[in-house]
């Protein structure tokens, strides 16, 4: 058996389409149609990754994820009928790793769903020891700790991969076409957005001045760079 993974969707044609061709590939699934319901099963599975529907009956996807992740850190795929980019950005900024715009091919969310467990196990994996220090800010890339100033930060898998991407480079400036294809391992069409809101809830956890970060530098027109 493979990963378990929450569905938290209250349209049930849809629900049990992607909880059939998980099941197919071997995942264990858990369906609610109430964010509540979602949280209760949370709190009592080992849940290893969730799909969100932004439109439920009790409470909006955004602020399910936003719950979701005050404790929890495994991967989040909003499921949204909304195609603005506004509406995008706000699920990432609130902590979700990828979204999927309705209608969807049930194949590319079983792709999209490997991609971010293959991601999550990269993350936990040990790897030889290799350390960011300076200025303040500690990464430990075989620990996965994050800390600044001695306090720890929550960082998710992807958070951590971003990060870690750029104190690797320290010095450097990386493009976001760059930093996409080696931390989503796809290939980058127009996907600034994603890179940006990224960046933005990587800022906003490590207590980043929006107009004068610290750590994470902006260069325009270029990309980002942690200084050496």
């Amino acid at each position: 058996m493979k990963e378990t993974i929450l569905i938290v969707e209250d349209e049930a044609e849809i629900a049990e389409l992607v909880q059939l061709y998980l099941k197919q590939d071997g995942f264990k699934v858990h369906k609610a149609a109430l964010a509540a319901d979602g949280l209760k099963i949370i709190e009592q599975e080992q849940i290893q990754l969730a799909l969100l529907d932004v439109m439920l009956p009790d409470m909006d996807g955004f602020t399910l994820c936003r719950r979701i992740r005050e404790n929890h850190l495994f991967p989040i795929i909003m499921l949204t009928a909304k195609t603005s980019d506004t509406d995008k950005i706000t699920g990432l900024t609130v902590g979700a790793d990828d979204y999927i715009t309705k209608p969807f091919n049930p194949l590319e969310v079983i792709a999209r769903v490997k991609t971010q467990l293959r991601r999550c196990t990269v993350y936990n994996t040990a790897a030889s020891p290799t350390v960011y220090d300076a200025n303040g800010l500690y990464v430990c890339k075989e620990t996965h700790i994050c800390e600044l100033y001695g306090k720890a930060i929550s960082l998710t898998p992807l958070e951590f991969s971003i990060l870690w991407y750029l104190c690797e480079r320290h010095g450097k400036v990386v493009s976001s076409e760059e930093l996409f294809e080696a931390v989503w391992g796809e290939d980058y069409l127009d996907s600034s957005n994603t890179v940006m809101s990224h960046i933005a809830r990587l800022r906003e956890k490590m207590g980043e001045k929006p107009r004068k970060p610290k750590f994470i530098k902006t260069v325009w027109g270029v990309g980002y760079k942690i200084e050496p």
